[in-house]
């Protein structure tokens, strides 16, 4: 059907051809000029595509008339510009469609269908690990070791880029994924089929709304609900209030990006913004650059925001010339915002728009900061670091608590390494990373590490050599620039030489530490520590031996390692003292932040960026000796341990199968508040003890060469059975640590593959209790497909990060909620009891379902089925059924 609107089409500039735009100011409405810019953004994604089928005029109606339906659960309908995903999700994506294939055409269709129709970027980014360090050649061996570990993974990913269209792939080594974003991938302004629109995407990774530092609205969702965007369907989504979040001064000359990030995330977690766009406005935003508004919308998930939006205005029209952008482009780029209404002037109060709430935040009273020990919105003010983690020991086991009896407080544990003494204790940092895309793609706090290290070097400070050091820079441009100004030796003087291009530490990707270390921290019963530049520091995800991780600057990070412990109180202890016996201060050798700027300006320059990105998809060379088949539908190889046709689609029929009440389920797990997808679906290392190594040593792998869960996302038996297997996980089933449950009809304690595996062979169906904000953290599809794979069939918890329940949706996994008020305890259930959950065959959003249980006990939850749409995939057994048989009817 013709766009209604296609009367707002005009061309943007006669004089240079026929393209055209959709001006929404011939909309003739006054409400458009009071809409939040992020909101304008999904306004004309909506009349662009009106089709009066998936997107309709009340759709439209609905976003203009933000101001009143924010509040009222109205649901629209949202097509992004592109999808964005990374090599760990990315794999289970290509799989998924690959294994589309062989469904469409078993069910008779052209399997050709499923081909991606949204332009579609995968970076390869999450597979390098830190292997080696502190020698020359580390980066070399580190990704000599990727490909050795992951050839049959990269194989597959190329087959899939030349198998579908749209597709293309950055290879490895190239740089982190939203680092590329911002640098090379982001349009700002889409100019195709003869359009200018603005640029939006949603992508696999939670930390996808680091763009929205440069003004293109993006936010993660789940593999399963990327795969179905990439297949033309929009995306539905209840239209959001808007927090304003006003920025007043300046920031203190030795405070830092990171800072600045850490405090936002503290403020708007209390604030409370899950579910909501913040959009930055007010005077102080002018005085933070692309890289530091990047940095505080890369932490957009960690205070539970959907997106945090910074509307395009002077400085990211500079920052696009800076980072070598066309010209030509990008003067079109500011013509079509101007012309549309999207161009911000933040010293201009006049353009503020309405928002839903205004918080603000003075840039003057932000003080040096981390984030620990175990969670990123637990901010310490640097001052204070010391005192709060001797309270941690001794607290009740917690997010701020070990339990350390006071007698043990003060454990030392001598070892040798390189055939020196020294002595651990708790608190002593044994990994120091300069990691992530929150820092590494910010010149200011990356050249600022450089200049500490080049201050510490020349007055005489060293690391410890036991001190797992690393940098691991988002992009080639960075590694430039730190060497144009002359800082990279006294980086790799300090032992923080470039290890890889990629995620590494910050998602677990770290590596082994010295066994040394590793028996000295077990024989004490050590809390050592980890101080990492990234953005989550959850149990479990840095390394195994690091129970406390603290987020920090990458300034801090190497005053951290310097320093050697956490128990340092840096205005009153000196970092160390030199060959002539003088105490140095961390005051006597921190940048200022005129100083860092003075070399930025210098040595991040426009050259730099051509220079590295308009080779980046050919200068791997071994990526460019892969050699793949042609061939439109894979080959799935049944020796393979990483890459295998998933068990999603057997036995699917065109026909739709009535829902299903859930009778006499067992509870698999009863676990509590802020359980995240590192718990429910590992990315680390395999344990040698867990039921995926018994798996990949029964075909014949040793130890050496498990990889990582998250290296082997493409294999379904891997990753069902690595499903709740973080060995941090809390159950209250067992009231410890541990990747185990208790399989009741036996009352046997085991691990919860093989508990899930008895009850499917009786024939039980399975359910989860849960408490707060289940399934936070990283956008993991894997987090919802594993459970499916255990037999779970519903989580009932008191609330969900929202895109984990998104997909549990589209897993056709049923997410229940608690009614207001009521939880676990106040309903006195233990898991124990076995439940059925009655599910009427008339479903709407939102509604209230009855849950028995054995005890004759009756109460109600919330069926967490938020949209029409979501019932439309629920009905079908999840999102990719319904693709497949929308593609083969």
């Amino acid at each position: 059907m013709s766009n209604p609107f296609a009367h707002l089409e005009e061309s943007l500039d006669p004089s240079q051809g026929t393209k055209k735009f959709f001006n929404l100011n011939h909309l003739g409405d006054p409400r458009y000029g009071r809409l939040p810019f992020s909101v304008r953004v999904l306004l004309e994604a909506a009349v662009r595509n009106c089709d009066e089928f998936l997107v309709k005029k009340g759709d439209v109606e609905n976003i203009l008339n933000w101001n009143l339906m924010q509040y009222k659960n109205i649901e629209v309908p949202f097509k992004p510009a592109r999808v964005i995903l990374q090599d760990f999700t990315g794999v289970p994506a290509v799989v998924d469609f690959a294994a589309m294939r062989d469904a469409v055409k078993a069910l008779e269709g052209d399997p050709e269908k499923i081909n991606p129709i949204c332009p579609a970027d995968l970076v390869i980014d999450h597979s390098i690990q830190v292997d080696y360090n502190k020698r020359p050649d580390s980066l070399q061996k580190n990704q000599d070791l990727e490909f050795e570990r992951n050839k049959e993974r990269f194989e597959f990913l190329k087959w899939g880029s030349q198998a579908f269209q749209n597709m293309r792939i950055i290879p490895p080594g190239s740089g982190i994924v939203h680092q590329v974003n911002l640098e090379y991938l982001a349009r700002v302004v889409f100019d195709q089929n003869g359009y200018y629109y603005p640029d939006s995407v949603v992508g696999t990774d939670s930390h996808t709304t680091m763009i929205n530092g440069l003004g293109v609205l993006g936010w993660g969702v789940g593999g399963i609900e990327a795969e179905a965007v990439m297949l033309g369907q929009p995306i539905s989504m209840v239209l959001p209030e808007v927090i304003g979040y006003k920025l007043i001064g300046s920031p203190h000359p030795l405070v830092t990006s990171t800072d600045i990030v850490l405090t936002v995330t503290k403020h708007l977690r209390q604030v409370g913004v899950v579910g909501k766009f913040v959009e930055f406005f007010g005077p102080g935003v002018t005085h933070l650059s692309i890289a530091d508004r990047a940095t505080i919308a890369n932490m957009c998930p960690e205070y539970g925001a959907t997106a945090a939006f910074f509307p395009v205005d002077e400085v990211s029209i500079k920052y696009l010339v800076q980072t070598g952008r066309d010209e030509e482009k990008v003067r079109h780029i500011r013509k079509y915002l101007e012309a549309a209404g999207m161009f911000r002037d933040f010293s201009n109060s006049s353009q503020d728009p309405d928002f839903t709430q205004i918080v603000e935040l003075d840039l003057q009273t932000v003080a040096p900061c981390c984030s620990g020990p175990k969670r990123p919105q637990d901010k310490v003010v640097v001052s204070e670091m010391k005192k709060d983690f001797e309270n941690c020991l001794g607290a009740k086991q917690g997010f701020k608590g070990f339990q350390i009896a006071p007698e043990h407080q003060n454990n030392r544990v001598k070892f040798a390494y390189n055939d020196k003494e020294f002595e651990l204790t708790h608190g002593s940092v044994v990994i120091a990373a300069i990691t992530s895309c929150t820092n590494t793609s910010n010149p200011s706090v990356m050249l600022g590490a450089g200049l500490l290290a080049k201050k510490a070097v020349e007055a005489g400070l060293t690391v410890k050599p036991y001190i797992k050091t690393s940098l691991s820079p988002g992009s080639g441009v960075v590694t430039y620039y730190l060497k144009e100004s002359g800082v990279m030796p006294y980086l790799v003087q300090l032992g923080f030489d470039v290890v890889g291009y990629g995620c590494m530490t910050c998602i677990g990707n770290s590596g082994p530490l010295p066994e040394p270390v590793v028996e000295a921290i077990t024989q004490g019963d050590l809390v050592a520590v980890g101080v990492l530049s990234g953005n989550r520091n959850f149990e479990g995800r840095v390394h195994p031996n690091t129970r406390a991780n603290y987020l920090a600057s990458p300034p801090l990070v190497i005053a951290y390692a310097i320093a050697g412990t956490i128990r340092i109180d840096f205005e009153k202890e000196p970092l160390g003292v030199n060959a002539q016996g003088k105490k140095i201060f961390l005051n006597d050798i921190w940048p200022r932040r005129d100083e860092i700027q003075a070399v930025e300006r210098q040595y991040v320059i426009p050259g730099m960026f051509k220079e590295v990105y308009q080779k980046i998809e050919t200068v791997n060379k071994a990526w460019n000796a892969l050699d793949v088949s042609s061939d439109k539908l894979y080959a799935w190889n049944p020796e393979s341990t990483y890459i295998k046709s998933p068990p999603f689609f057997e036995n699917l029929t065109l026909e739709l199968q009535p829902p299903k009440s859930i009778v006499d389920a067992y509870v698999l797990l009863n676990i509590g508040d802020s359980v995240t997808t590192d718990h429910i679906s590992p990315a680390g290392n395999i344990a040698r003890n867990s039921p995926a190594a018994r798996y990949l040593t029964n075909r014949g792998l040793t130890p050496r060469d498990f990889n990582s869960y998250g290296s082997r996302r493409g294999n379904d038996a891997v990753m069902a059975r690595g499903t709740f297997a973080n060995i941090r996980l809390l159950n209250k089933f067992l009231n410890k640590q541990a990747p185990q449950t208790i399989h009741f009809p036996s009352d046997e304690t085991v691990d919860v593959f093989d508990a899930s595996e008895r009850y499917r062979q009786a024939g039980h169906p399975l359910i989860v209790l849960a408490g707060k904000e289940y399934g936070s953290g990283s956008s993991r599809d894997w987090a919802a497909k594993g459970p499916f794979l255990l037999g779970i069939k519903a989580v009932l918890a008191e609330s969900y990060e929202r895109i984990h329940r998104s997909n549990l949706v589209g897993m056709g996994v049923i997410p229940l909620q608690y009614l207001p008020g009521e939880d676990a305890e106040s309903l006195g259930l233990t898991g124990r009891e076995r439940y059925t959950i009655i599910i009427p065959e008339e479903l709407v959003p939102g509604m209230k379902v009855q849950i028995k249980l054995d005890t004759e006990k009756t109460f109600q939850a919330i069926m967490r089925f938020d949209t029409d749409v979501e019932l439309t995939y629920f009905h079908n057994g999840g999102i990719l059924n319904y693709m497949i048989r929308k593609m083969a009817s």
